[in-house]
Order: C-alpha cells, then structure tokens, then sequence
C-alpha cells in the first residue's frame, strides 16, 4: 500500500537527485520560474509501508477563473518507478485522492520514458531512399524503429486501461513538452569518439568556423537582453510568440539560485558581433540545449554548430551522459521549413527519440468534461 504525502524541499531534491529519470521541469527551480506566472505547485512524495519515500511529483497547479477548482500538471512525471512491483492503479489512486483534496478536477503528465528510437544512420538511410524514389509527405513515423520498448508500451495501455486519455497529437510540437527529441548519448565515450561519430560536412564546419575567428563564450545576466533581442526579432521572422525578457531574467535568478550550474547561456560571436546563442539547462547526468537562438548573419550556421559542439564538451566535462537537443518535428519534407531542425541535429549524430505522450485523467469527471468542451468552442 502507497500513500501520498507533502515533502519539504531539501528532502524532495535529495530524491529526485537520485532518481534515474531525473529532468529540470521536476526540480523545485521550475516550480519556482512558474509561480511568477499566475502557477502555484506541491511537492509530493509517495511512501511504502515502511514509510520510505520512492517516488516523488512536482505538481504546478492552474486556478480555473471564478472557481476554487485547478488543472494540476506534472512535467515530465511522475517520477516513480514505472516497472515496479506496484501496479500503476497503486501508483495513481493515492494521487488522485490528492489532487480531489487539493480542488484538482484534473491532471496532465508526459512521463520522461522513451517510447521508441530511431538512430542517425537510419533516419539517414531512409532519408535516401525517400529522395531516390521521389516520396513526399513521408514522416519519422513512416520509418521502421531501431529499438521499440514494450514495457513502455505496457505502460501506456495501462493507463489507458484506467482510464487516462493520450493527447492525440499530430506532431511534435502539438503538446506541451515535446514528445519527439533529439539526443546525443555519450555513455562511454570519449570526446574524440564522439567528434568522429558527427557527420563529415559538421567536422568541416566546425572547423571553418575556427578559422574564420568565431568564439564561444559563457554569458550572464547581463548578456539576456541581447539574446532576447535576437530572440525577439527570430520571432518576427518565423511568426512566433516570444516570451517577455523578465521570463528568462527570473528562469537566471530562480534556477542558478537552486543550482550554479543548472543555467548557462552560451554566445556565439565573432568580433564584437554576436551571431547566435543558446541556454542550456543542466542536471546531473543530463544537459538540454533549450531556447536556441540565431541571427542572419551568413555565419549563423557555422556559428550554431560550433556552439553546440561546444555545449557538448562541457557538458562531457562534467561527467553527463545525454547532451538533448531538445524537440523535432516528424516531418521529413525537404521543403518543410521545420525539416531543417531534424537535419542539423541529425549532424551530431544521436538518434531520435519518441516518448510515452501527453496524458490528461478526469479527476472530477463532470467538470473535466465541460472545462473540455469550453476550450474545444473557444
């Protein structure tokens, strides 16, 4: 039997710290950036009968406007362990219980376990052949996986069984984390090794563009206006929202407070100009290259290579084992402009990876259900 309890800080850091799954939306930093944004959160911890605590949830919670009721979120969680000895029904009634106490008429999760991969090589592969044979709308989907992991599959129609709803996404980008990644494994690896892995024409660039006299350097605080300048103007060119500079000012403050090195943003410059940029977010084991940026300068490619290459290098300097590039669309049309992400990623090396989805439980099903048909009409 599992019960759910509120855990303090200190003690729900020390486990997630520990946990395999462990990811920067679980760590209590992110809660923290959040609550600037109208989110409020918990920390809960699941405890066996021997009162030990072996799982663990950040929890951001939404107030409905007008009603003392909430949407609760766990990104990229729970962090339990999904292949127990405890059935998922044990895992997940003691958390619905908690959530009706705490006024949540619904949840959402995107658990961190992967789905299914596809390897460089392969997506390389097939790439090929789709261009041999003139093959258009062909997506990541449409390519045989390296690996399939049907315990994660087990899981998933386990939930399903109990009544959980998979987003049906279309692509990637479709839910709120992505739920296609991009991932560049170093386990094992030496940095040479890993440099030899990249592809041919990314060796080459990464070396042109030490000869042309593009420098990396570590920004600060001080650097954010200027990437969120860039940012701004990326945004003008694409037709995308941007997030106001006081969201990446507070994400500085709130998660190098938690952690030094859990932030870091990376510049790309040549001369006094700067090129493009990147934060990168850090756990132990794990860096992700989040919100990368770029301008339109005729060096921007080489540039944005040599800064992750870059990113790489430290992040195997600190002993991690997974450098993530973050999301990717399933597109493989050449002309789709979101295809380039997955072809300078693919660059790296890595592989692909699809992870279990977003899903949404009616704690409260009535209310669930009218908050759904609400959003459907808006």
């Amino acid at each position: 039997m599992l019960k759910i309890e509120l855990v303090d800080r200190d003690p729900y850091i020390q486990f997630v710290e520990k946990h395999p799954l462990r990811n920067f939306l679980q760590y209590p930093s992110w809660s923290d950036l959040k609550t600037e944004w109208k989110w409020s959160s918990q920390f809960v911890g699941w405890f066996n009968q021997q009162n030990q605590l072996v799982g663990a949830a950040n929890i951001l919670y939404r107030k409905v406007p007008g009603l003392n009721k909430y949407l609760a979120y766990i990104p990229r969680g729970p962090l339990i362990d999904w292949f127990s000895d405890y059935s998922l029904q044990e895992w997940f009634n003691p958390l619905f219980n908690h959530l009706k106490r705490s006024h949540a008429f619904s949840v959402k999760i995107d658990p961190p376990l992967i789905r299914k991969r596809w390897t460089a090589e392969a997506i390389r592969e097939h790439l090929s052949q789709f261009r041999k044979y003139r093959l258009k709308n062909k997506k990541l989907t449409d390519i045989l996986p390296s690996e399939v992991f049907h315990e994660v599959e087990y899981v998933r129609q386990e939930l399903a069984a109990m009544g959980w709803k998979l987003n049906p996404a279309i692509d990637s980008f479709d839910t709120v984390q992505p739920q296609f990644v991009y991932r560049l494994s170093m386990k094992g690896k030496t940095l040479e090794e890993i440099y030899n892995d990249f592809h041919p024409l990314w060796q080459e660039r990464i070396f042109q563009a030490e000869n042309e006299g593009i420098q990396i350097e570590l920004g600060t605080e001080d650097d954010l206006p200027n990437f969120h300048q860039m940012m701004v103007k990326q945004g003008e060119r694409e037709g995308e929202h941007i997030r106001e500079l006081d969201y990446f000012m507070k994400m500085f403050e709130a998660l190098t407070f938690e952690d030094p090195h859990r932030l870091r943003l990376y510049l790309a410059k040549q001369g006094d100009r700067l090129i493009c940029a990147s934060l990168a977010i850090r756990v132990e084991g794990h860096t992700w290259d989040i919100y990368g940026v770029q301008g339109e300068d005729t060096s921007v490619e080489l540039a944005s290579i040599l800064l992750r290459w870059k990113m790489i290098q430290d992040a195997h300097q600190m002993g991690d084992q997974i450098f993530d590039f973050r999301g990717v669309s399933i597109g493989l049309d050449e002309q789709d402009a979101d295809y380039d992400l997955l072809k300078f990623k693919l660059g790296f090396s890595g592989e692909a990876c699809e992870l279990m989805g977003e899903w949404d439980f009616p704690v409260i099903p009535m209310l669930h259900w009218a908050f759904d048909m609400y959003m459907k009409r808006r």
